[in-house]
């Protein structure tokens, strides 16, 4: 079938790419899907960082790529193999599929699955086919398994969930990825236990999530930090106690001051290596730091090694937030409907696909949380 999907050509694109536009809006040929593979109509897809990181090179995979891989949609084919999900079911698309075979996956670690690194590295489906091509014949990458910045989509039975009909779609595309990556880094990676001190370094999509799991596991002060004073309000509004410009003088020893000593626990969303440091001069002795940002893989971290032994720290890594999706998209979105993580608050704006590098450029730029494309 014929579809549209926006292509990324090329790595490393200037900004603003508002002018550079390096996504162009193709038309392109999507095969049916293949054993245990499903075709879905998308009907929203989040803008992330995470498809930022490849534009601008810090996450470089193979192109001509179709982007995208937080979304949802609906079920209208299924391939051979395919037996609990039918056209018409509503579904999340996660963008680690889950083979439930591989040691991480038999261990509880689907992120880790390591079938679903070598693929979403090389750019194909599970299967190791590609789905997308052009009239030519050229075949297009797809973007974590997913390519979800496009109408429809060819994505593995393992990269989905099933979802409630009656959750809005332009919510549910949330939870694949900024939901999933933030809460779960607070309850699954972080496990914060109530009362503890929480801080979160880095307040997009990702890190203001991070905000709500840290409430959510009952921490006793939730302490946001960032360089930009809007998202600093939004995390007040969204229930941190406390907020920090990390761009103020003195701004460590204030927190350090405040948690007697710095927080039980430190979460760093922003993808920077100065975000990471920074995060761990602010975890108190025993304590934990984590980091779920991406930075590019050149970049390296300077930590004061002895303290990780003498002051008995932890320093560890969380990869969509130590979920495990078919578990906790569930339960998020149960939480969701309580009014307990209202992620519906940080929907920053809605746009078309046409509209897609205008949507980049604002997200490059610090201008908004999470952008949402919404598809007829």
């Amino acid at each position: 079938m014929k579809i549209r999907a926006a292509v990324l050509q090329a790595i490393g694109a200037e900004r603003p790419y508002t002018e550079t536009k390096p996504l162009v809006i193709e038309e392109l040929e999507l095969d049916p899907p293949g054993d245990n593979e499903v075709l879905i109509q998308i009907k929203a897809a989040g803008l992330c960082h995470s498809d930022l990181s490849v534009i601008d090179g810090n996450r470089p995979r193979p192109v001509p790529m179709a982007l995208g891989h937080e979304a949802a949609g609906i079920v209208k084919e299924v391939g051979n193999g395919v037996r609990d999900l039918k056209p018409g079911d509503h579904v999340v698309a996660v963008f680690v599929p889950s083979c439930g075979h591989c040691e991480p996956c038999a261990e509880g670690r689907p992120a880790l699955c390591e079938p679903a690194a070598k693929t979403n590295n090389a750019g194909t489906l599970v299967s190791g086919e590609h789905r997308l091509h052009r009239a030519d014949g050229t075949a297009i990458n797809h973007h974590l398994g997913v390519s979800a910045f496009a109408d429809h989509a060819v994505v593995s039975r393992d990269s989905l969930v099933k979802v409630d009909p009656e959750l809005p779609l332009h919510h549910a595309a949330l939870f694949g990825c900024a939901v999933l990556t933030g809460v779960g880094a607070s309850i699954n990676s972080a496990d914060i236990k109530a009362g503890q001190t929480v801080a979160v370094v880095g307040l997009g999509g990702v890190g203001l999530n991070s905000v709500l799991g840290a409430l959510v596991a009952g921490a006793s002060e939730v302490i946001a930090i960032d360089l930009d004073d809007s998202k600093l309000a939004l995390a007040k509004e969204l229930g941190a106690t406390h907020t920090f410009n990390s761009g103020e003088e003195g701004v460590v020893d204030a927190i350090k001051q405040l948690t007697n000593g710095g927080v039980n626990c430190a979460i760093e969303m922003a993808g920077s290596e100065k975000a990471l440091e920074f995060a761990y001069q602010i975890t108190r002795r025993g304590g934990t730091t984590v980091t779920g940002g991406l930075a590019h893989p050149e970049k390296k971290v300077a930590l004061q090694q002895v303290s990780l032994v003498a002051e008995e720290r932890t320093l560890k890594g969380s990869y969509v937030g130590s979920c495990v999706p078919v578990r906790d998209v569930a339960r998020y979105v149960s939480l969701f409907r309580q009014g307990k993580l209202p992620v519906d608050k940080l929907l920053s704006d809605t746009l078309t696909l046409d509209q897609i590098n205008e949507g980049f450029e604002k997200l490059a730029a610090g201008k908004a949380v999470r952008q949402v494309i919404l598809f007829d």
